[in-house]
């Protein structure tokens, strides 16, 4: 291997790094998302606590009490949490294709196509066919961690994402 005299033999290579994108969309960063979704969770989980400890404190388990949850409790707690969902970051899923954190960071969910995602797609396949999935006793939590960690990919698509046929662009 020859080097010019007046290039540097331990130089470390030099390549061009562009962001990825789709179609002229620039795709939004591993860590963004990962932000965007700490703090819908945050939203959510503080949302639902408050409710837990107050409105539905005798139906919803209290996990601290030590006391087995019931199938039913259990089952009303999903169900909580999903309308919780529904009613907190619904309206800006349909109407813009982002959450609160996605919102507050930048991104937007679309098509593959880069057209806006309907209802259906984005809130059906996109989030609660994957709770439902992930809800399934060991095959879920499996599931669920290889959902998420599909992001690494050079297309940045996680497999709700493959499911649903969208991408998230920057905004």
């Amino acid at each position: 291997m020859s080097t010019s005299p007046d290039q540097n033999p331990f130089a470390p290579p030099s390549a061009r790094v562009e962001d990825v994108s789709v179609g002229g969309l620039e795709l939004g960063g591993r860590g963004q998302r990962f932000a965007a979704a700490i703090i819908d969770g945050l939203i959510l989980a503080g949302v639902y606590w408050l409710l837990a400890i107050t409105v539905l404190k005798p139906i919803v388990p209290n996990p601290t009490s030590g006391a087995e949850a019931s199938f039913g409790s259990m089952l009303t707690s999903m169900v909580v949490y999903l309308v919780l969902f529904l009613l907190i970051q619904g309206y800006l899923l349909v109407t813009s294709g982002q959450t609160i954190g996605k919102k507050l960071l930048g991104l937007r969910i679309v098509r593959s196509s880069g057209e806006r995602g309907d209802a259906g797609r984005v809130i059906g396949l996109r989030y609660l066919l994957i709770w439902v999935i992930a809800s399934i006793p060991v095959v879920g939590w499996i599931f669920a961690l290889v959902n998420v960690l599909m992001i690494f990919r050079d297309s940045r698509k996680c497999l709700h994402d493959n499911i649903a046929d969208t991408i998230v662009i920057t905004a």
